[in-house]
């Protein structure tokens, strides 16, 4: 239950920094949490998981996601996939991960 409650909230925090950011912070935040999502979701299915395993996988997925936007996606995929290749959204996957590997990793840690 605290993963699911940790997805709705990381959703409720990316439209609140939509809602009150505009430019860099609002992209960048949202690329960040994009990554916390995808996490969020790995853990979800895999309860057992290792918060690096969920890390590398959560970062992997949103990478992938970033290169594919090199070739054509979709006009239906393009609002949840993006379809412009920008370089430093891969720093700020790595940042989500980072971030929620941390967190994951306390929670842990105070929980047994």
């Amino acid at each position: 239950m605290p993963v699911l409650i940790a997805a709705v909230l990381t959703i409720a925090v990316g439209l609140g920094v939509r809602a009150l950011f505009d430019g860099p912070v609002s992209k960048y935040a949202g690329d960040a949490l994009y990554t916390v999502l995808i996490y969020t979701l790995v853990v979800l299915i895999l309860p057992r998981v290792r918060p690096w395993a969920a890390a590398v996988v959560a970062a992997g997925v949103s990478w992938l996601i970033e290169f594919a936007q090199l070739g054509e996606i979709p006009a239906m995929l393009r609002p949840l996939l993006g379809s412009t290749f920008n370089p430093p959204d891969l720093f700020w996957y790595a940042v989500g991960a980072a971030t929620a590997w941390a967190a994951h990793t306390r929670w842990l840690r105070r929980t047994g």
